[in-house]
């Protein structure tokens, strides 16, 4: 009984430590290094090869390396009746929590509009806003959207959320379902999306979208690349209804050099660093999941497959 790791583009090395100082005498191995496919029982994933899953029979879990899924699910060659199971860890939502605080403070006091006027040298105020004065509207209340709720909220943010199914959150109005999906919008002066990737979620932020926010919101996407149709979001900028975007996920990353977003002044970008997972803090539960494979016992959060998180 063996895991395999499979991480093309990042290094292994530090998963492979806290497994194996977790779990002495577990049996890694690393992808594409030479391993018996027969061994493996338990696969650690992030962004595998296409097809690579059904080369190995006795799979039964694939455990993301993060709180996403979508990189797994959208395979299309997995094998039937392997568990798939996602990250829930504190760090991550903590993490999540600062990082979109950090976002919606820069753009109420006009932090982004400063860098531009110091590179200009330019002595140019900005009239900011007050959080209390704030509406903050989440799509995706799940344990990354109550965390960052939450975080705004004791920050003095006025909270709306809006969850495909009715969610019952402390301190946030929630709205779910297509036909209260208009209203949270007309009240979101910023949105964030913490939306899971779905077949229901992509492309989800377009121009249909941006026009039911008030004139002068703006966007924040920290889910992925994928739930932003990408010349909506200039075209509504450029326009003036939207008054810029802070952007953490990109259809495709790196960002190439050429892509219209790294000269558009409205844009703020980062390398999807809202919150990344490290290994210390999350190999325990994925031990465990191991350990409970083994013993044929339930997994922890393992993913509704139906549900696509």
């Amino acid at each position: 009984m063996s895991v395999l790791i499979v991480c093309p583009g990042k290094d292994p090395e530090n998963w492979v430590n806290a497994l194996k100082n977790q779990h002495p005498g577990m049996n890694v191995y690393v992808y594409p290094e030479d391993h018996d496919t027969e061994e493996v029982e338990f696969a650690l994933s992030w962004n595998h090869p296409r097809g690579l899953y059904k080369n190995y029979p006795n799979l039964k879990v694939i455990a993301s390396m993060g709180a996403g899924v979508d990189h797994i699910l959208s395979d299309s060659a997995l094998p039937e009746g392997v568990e798939i199971t996602k990250v829930v860890d504190d760090t991550l939502t903590e993490d999540m929590g600062d990082f979109v605080l950090s976002q919606v403070m820069n753009h109420i006091r006009g932090l982004h509009h400063y860098v531009k006027s110091q590179n200009k040298k330019e002595w140019e105020k900005f009239q900011y806003k007050r959080p209390q004065d704030t509406t903050v509207g989440i799509m995706g209340l799940g344990v990354l959207g109550n965390a960052v709720a939450d975080k705004l909220h004791k920050n003095f943010f006025k909270v709306n959320g809006w969850s495909r199914t009715e969610k019952n959150c402390e301190n946030v109005k929630s709205y779910f379902g297509k036909d209260q999906l208009e209203e949270f919008l007309q009240n979101s002066e910023i949105l964030v999306c913490l939306l899971p990737l779905t077949e229901d979620t992509e492309n989800i932020l377009n121009a249909d979208l941006f026009d039911m926010l008030p004139e002068g919101a703006y966007v924040i996407n920290v889910g992925r690349g994928e739930h932003l149709v990408e010349h909506d979001l200039m075209e509504m900028i450029d326009n003036g209804h939207l008054s810029g975007a802070s952007l953490d996920v990109f259809r495709e990353e790196p960002l190439p050099d050429e892509h219209p977003f790294w000269e558009h002044t409205k844009i703020n970008i980062t390398p999807h660093i809202a919150s990344l997972t490290m290994p210390e803090s999350v190999v325990p539960q994925i031990a465990e999941n191991y350990d409970r494979m083994k013993e044929e016992e339930p997994l922890k959060n393992k993913v509704e497959l139906d549900k696509g998180y």
